[in-house]
């Protein structure tokens, strides 16, 4: 078995102003210092290997847990968040907002296989396309580091998508913000299956 940490990064300026997300914002001061709590609380679990999403937030995460450890870094596009395509490009703040209330609104009346496959815009990826480039990545990271303990940072929506996939709750229980900036899963994997260990602030909440 091989033990996989996945973190999400910090607090970003995406997370508290939506109309930077169609860019690659950095964490905020909030963010980092709840990163640096997060590394106090590993700071004695050792690894062996360390991952990232190559967008900024999540480098800046990965570089603060990995300070005292001087790993070296791997990022890769596999583990970047949902991409949502043009959905948030030449918005400003009132039509984005309006957008993603429209989209909460369709997409908690599907049923859960429908909801796998829904896109709200042609080029937005799907729940079912983003969850599995992510878990393709995961297995060869098991596979690659057998018997060993990996730190892979990642994204809030994703991650819920990836627990929604092991069964561990509906999409409607894990609506957006269930995963906290600095919230991480634990897990073990033998490279096929996946077996929960231990949620850091992850909280489930029924959406009707």
């Amino acid at each position: 078995m091989t033990t996989i940490y996945i973190v999400r990064h910090g607090q970003s300026h995406g997370n508290v102003d939506v109309v930077l997300r169609e860019g690659d914002p950095h964490l905020t001061d909030i963010g980092k210092d709840q990163i640096k709590e997060v590394a106090k609380k590993l700071i004695h679990v050792h690894f062996d290997a360390i991952f990232s999403s190559d967008l900024t937030r999540a480098i800046q995460t990965a570089k603060i847990i990995n300070l005292k450890r001087k790993l070296i870094l791997k990022t890769t596009q596999v583990l970047r968040e949902r991409n949502f395509g043009s959905f948030y490009k030449n918005k400003n703040r009132e039509e984005i907002k309006m957008m993603l209330e429209q989209l909460k609104a369709q997409i908690y009346t599907l049923p859960q296989e429908e909801f796998w496959k829904y896109k709200m815009i042609d080029d937005m990826e799907s729940e079912e396309e983003a969850v599995s480039r992510f878990i393709t990545a995961l297995r060869e990271i098991a596979v690659a580091y057998d018997d060993k303990t990996v730190l892979v940072i990642g994204h809030g929506n994703i991650m819920r998508s990836f627990l929604t996939h092991l069964g561990f709750a509906t999409f409607r229980e894990l609506p957006s913000g269930s995963v906290k900036n600095a919230g991480y899963i634990r897990l073990e994997s033998d490279g096929v299956d996946f077996f929960l260990k231990e949620m850091v602030s992850i909280t489930k909440k029924t959406v009707i």
